[in-house]
């Protein structure tokens, strides 16, 4: 059976935005994986029941379903472990509190930024729910919530240790990108898939940073369809 990630898209089939997918599809590059993806809407939960699960990331390998982006990534180094994503031990937990890092610290800033371009790149069978999940969680409207001015300060406060870990090196992983930078890379390739704010200072070590990630295992980012490609 092919490889296939049930993946998030848009009011464009071909945008696919969800960050957390993007963290899976950039492991699966690099590990240097095959892949093809099956579109998903938020409404579609039936289509996830055979994974008993309501959300995607879902990856199927074979006769393997796995949920989570996170639990994922962690899969694909169990079961292909060449070129690792994590490594073991002490190296798997550091990797565990970035994902806390980005999800917690990162993330909500990054929705301020973007919060009612993403809910105009989502599918319009998709915005009520959207918007009534969201408001639910931040509690309050996201026009409220969207303070992009706002939003990129607490961000360059949010990312003061991963600048100062990129003036030592070209990635947060060192010398080339893996699963640290895949976490934090899915994030902001989420708000820059949706929304043409700008998250950073141009020119800035994250946003050299980023567009490196762009160009990663033959661009597979760089490549995709974000907000600029849409009419």
């Amino acid at each position: 059976m092919a490889r296939q990630l049930y993946d998030l898209c848009g009011r464009d089939e071909r945008l696919r935005f969800s960050p957390f997918c993007w963290r899976v599809r950039m492991a699966l590059a690099h590990k240097g994986l095959e892949f093809t993806t099956r579109p998903w809407h938020f409404l579609e939960k039936e289509a996830l029941a055979f994974a008993h699960h309501d959300k995607v990331p879902v990856l199927v390998d074979g006769e393997q379903v796995v949920t989570d982006s996170f639990d994922i990534m962690r899969y694909l180094d169990d079961a292909y472990p060449q070129a690792p994503l994590f490594g073991e031990g002490a190296s798997y937990q550091r990797a565990r509190f970035f994902k806390h890092f980005v999800e917690r610290s990162v993330t909500p800033v990054l929705f301020k930024i973007v919060a009612l371009d993403l809910l105009a790149a989502i599918h319009p069978s998709d915005r009520e729910y959207f918007r009534e999940t969201r408001e639910a969680r931040f509690g309050c409207t996201l026009e409220a919530l969207h303070q992009p001015d706002q939003g990129r300060k607490q961000l360059a406060q949010a990312l003061a240790p991963v600048y100062a870990q990129l003036k030592e090196s070209q990635f947060i992983d060192g010398d080339a990108p893996s699963g640290a930078d895949y976490l934090l890379f899915g994030s902001m390739m989420w708000a820059y898939t949706v929304s043409l704010e700008p998250l950073v200072t141009a020119g800035d070590d994250v946003d050299q940073w980023f567009k490196r990630m762009l160009s990663a295992h033959d661009g597979v980012a760089g490549k995709a369809t974000t907000v600029r490609d849409l009419a």
